[in-house]
């Protein structure tokens, strides 16, 4: 992968993580507040879990976008480490929701 390319890399996650987290944050303040208020209390726990689903998932497609850019850049064995962790990610959130 040449400079350019890592360069490229870099920012599609940092976009990535950034947007994950700034809606994770966003949806699990505005349940917290919806709560305290006790505005529909339903709606408060969606909006609580939809952050927390969020926040567990930003990670994962985190490692999927660089599965996807190292192939498209042919680094195999960049691509095969990244794989890995992204079966590993995967496999431990099956287990987890079993």
């Amino acid at each position: 992968m040449t400079l350019p390319e890592s360069t490229r890399l870099e920012r599609w996650l940092a976009t990535i993580l950034g947007w994950g987290t700034a809606l994770s944050a966003s949806l699990l303040a505005l349940g917290l507040l919806m709560e305290l208020a006790g505005i529909e209390r339903g709606v408060a726990v969606g909006l609580t879990g939809a952050g927390l689903v969020i926040l567990m998932a930003t990670p994962l497609v985190r490692v999927a976008a660089s599965v996807g850019e190292y192939l498209l850049a042919r680094d195999w064995l960049f691509a095969s480490l990244t794989g890995i962790v992204l079966a590993t990610l995967v496999a431990s959130l099956l287990v987890a929701f079993r």
